[in-house]
């Protein structure tokens, strides 16, 4: 799992999709652990989609990814993401699978053009990585990612 707070300092890199109010909520859904398409799900992610955009912030529920966070718009269109309801320092990270932070990677790398030191040295920096993985292994794991893109 990751997870977003934006109080905490300094810039998330992220990837954006533009996508329907039906897709977001069936991806919703599935972070919820809910079924998708549920008449209740629709209505209430379309009014907590509502007030985060106008508040920047809505809880849809106490579980994990059941608040929403608007952080900005980008061509017009609001940007917003699942994360969980207290701040980051209340959250205990565990250290991601190397396919998870391989993903990440090459995420990074084809949305932001990153090379592989600016990943490595990023995601060294991340909660969950940076007390469980030394940075070679990070360096290592990236370029190894990239390189079987």
């Amino acid at each position: 799992m990751a997870f977003h707070d934006p109080q905490l300092p300094g810039v998330a890199a992220a990837r954006a999709y533009l996508v329907t109010l039906e897709q977001f909520t069936d991806i919703a859904a599935q972070e919820m652990y809910q079924p998708a398409g549920h008449a209740d799900l629709i209505a209430a992610t379309g009014a907590a989609i509502d007030a985060a955009v106008a508040d920047g912030r809505a809880t849809l529920g106490p579980g994990r990814y059941e608040t929403l966070v608007c952080p900005g718009r980008r061509a017009g269109a609001p940007m917003l993401t699942f994360t969980a309801p207290e701040p980051a320092s209340a959250v205990h990270c565990r250290p991601p699978a190397p396919v998870y932070l391989s993903m990440i990677a090459r995420g990074l790398h084809q949305s932001h053009g990153w090379p592989a030191e600016r990943i490595a040295g990023y995601l060294a920096q991340r909660p969950g990585v940076t007390d469980c993985w030394p940075p070679e292994a990070v360096a290592a794991l990236v370029t190894e990612a990239l390189v079987a893109g």
